[in-house]
């Protein structure tokens, strides 16, 4: 029963992340995009949403050894 209450605990603190990572990359993302300096698809929106989702990846990582799940 703790496996799986744990494995649960890891699955909730992967999705806030993705969570906060999505929120994080549009919120970055729609200056950029109503000042035209990219449009939708190109290059900046990939480079956008892959830096700021190594960045989630690195702080998520850093927390969760920090917290006890």
């Amino acid at each position: 029963m703790e496996e799986t209450n744990n494995k649960f605990k890891v699955f909730l603190y992967i999705s806030v992340w993705v969570i906060i990572w999505g929120s994080i990359a549009s919120l970055i993302d729609l200056p950029f995009l109503k000042s035209g300096i990219y449009s939708e698809g190109d290059l900046g929106q990939y480079l956008t949403f892959s830096i700021t989702a190594m960045i989630a990846i690195i702080c998520a990582k850093n927390i969760f050894g920090k917290i006890n799940l």
